[in-house]
């Protein structure tokens, strides 16, 4: 009896089903729509957000968080830049780099990135040696002319582990026949696979010491950093780049792959404007609903207003019963949306597995599974912009109920 009368009302008019047969129907229907929209959202958002991850995760296990390189073709005094940068307290970590371009030549030839690394220290930046499908990169010992190759990368020479690669890079050397390129043999001692195509077919490690012999060089081509937050690498590039001074350069992982994260933030944001139409829709059935229980209503909201009832008050009858469809619908559609996202990666694997189907073939696709990372961010945005719809749709039909006249709603009564 202390309730208010607004509320009161509202869920009074929620549970009397005895007369109401097809309204409530109706309000059953809107409660799920709304909760199969909120369930396609949630799970849509899941499933982008799991790409997006891995998409960060692989790119980021074949490249560095930030990248310290010189003005010429070395760094110069690069012991010095390595210790300022490991110095700092947002670097984990810091490893020198060759890198070139070159031709592999074997059964078959192929353009590929060669990296010269130092297997000691290549694990504090990247984790390319839990993706070794062969060998070890601690075989990649200085004068050894061995070389590590991606798989696709191997499988388009056409060797194994075990067989020679002849490298050619872009630095000339004088012959008796004229400038020709530096050519040497390399021994293959291993495979890795990181899942990324960029660098499974075009991704070559060898030594850093045989790196530079080859190209020539008096030093490393850069400096390659692990950061405690992968986020915060601007501030912390601009920070190593005022104290390392003007003869060097300073690049993120956001600098070098600015236009495929800006890609996969973009499809994000439209895939979300998009289903939040079919959540717009599914409130369309919630004002539908509504109108028909003010009509249906009429003789019970004159008299309430004939016993001192005010327009608000009308108002705030009927939106407690439209806002309660809303949430009772959100809340189903969180739950189960939540559980489907979590559970997601193994209902397709069991799909996969009865109906014998692929959704993303390994020989055409990146990611070969469809991932799921729930984000409860993502889920408090939904559920709030869910209410947020089913809060407007209310105003209409509670406005009309308000506006309704005692005399004329009761004359035929």
């Amino acid at each position: 009896m202390f309730r208010p009368l607004e509320l009161f009302i509202g869920l009074r008019y929620t549970r009397a089903k005895r007369r109401n047969q097809f309204i409530s129907f109706i309000s059953t229907v809107s409660i799920v729509c709304i909760a199969i929209s909120v369930i396609a959202l949630i799970t849509v958002m899941s499933v982008m957000n799991g790409f997006d991850y891995q998409m960060r995760s692989r790119i980021l296990g074949a490249i560095s968080h930030a990248t310290v390189s010189g003005v010429g073709e070395s760094v110069q005094d690069w012991p010095r830049a390595l210790k300022m940068a490991e110095a700092n307290p947002h670097v984990l970590g810091a490893a020198p780099y060759v890198e070139s371009e070159a031709m592999l030549l074997a059964r078959r030839s192929s353009g590929a990135l060669v990296r010269g690394i130092e297997p000691a220290q290549e694990p504090k930046v990247v984790d390319i040696g839990k993706h070794m499908l062969d060998g070890k990169l601690d075989e990649l010992t200085p004068g050894s002319w061995n070389i590590v190759l991606g798989r696709e990368l191997a499988m388009t020479l056409g060797v194994s582990v075990g067989d020679r690669v002849t490298m050619a890079v872009q630095q000339l050397r004088g012959s008796p026949l004229g400038s020709v390129p530096r050519m040497r043999s390399f021994h293959v001692v291993g495979t890795f696979e990181l899942g990324m195509e960029q660098f499974d077919s075009g991704l070559a490690l060898v030594n850093m010491s045989d790196a530079e012999k080859l190209n020539d060089l008096s030093g490393p081509t850069g400096i390659r950093l692990k950061l405690d937050d992968l986020f915060n690498a601007r501030p912390v590039a601009r920070e190593l780049a005022d104290q390392l001074g003007q003869i060097y350069r300073v690049q993120t992982w956001m600098d070098t792959n600015a236009n495929l994260f800006a890609a996969l933030s973009m499809e994000k944001m439209v895939m979300f404007i998009i289903l939040s139409l079919i959540i717009l829709v599914a409130v369309i059935n919630l004002i539908s609903m509504l109108m028909m229980l003010v009509t249906d209503k009429q003789a019970d909201i004159a008299i309430l207003r004939t016993l001192g009832a005010t327009p608000r008050s009308i108002m705030g009858m009927f939106m407690v019963q439209g806002v309660l469809v809303g949430f009772v619908g959100i809340g189903f559609g969180v739950g189960f949306g939540s559980l489907l996202s979590w559970k997601l990666p193994g209902i397709i694997k069991w799909i996969e597995h009865t109906f014998h189907v692929t959704f993303l073939s390994p020989d055409v696709y990146y990611i070969s599974e469809v991932p799921s990372r729930l984000d409860w961010h993502d889920v408090g945005w939904v559920a709030l912009l869910t209410f947020t719809f089913s809060l407007l749709a209310t105003l209409y039909p509670a406005w009309r109920a308000s506006r309704t006249q005692p005399a004329q709603a009761l004359r035929y009564e």
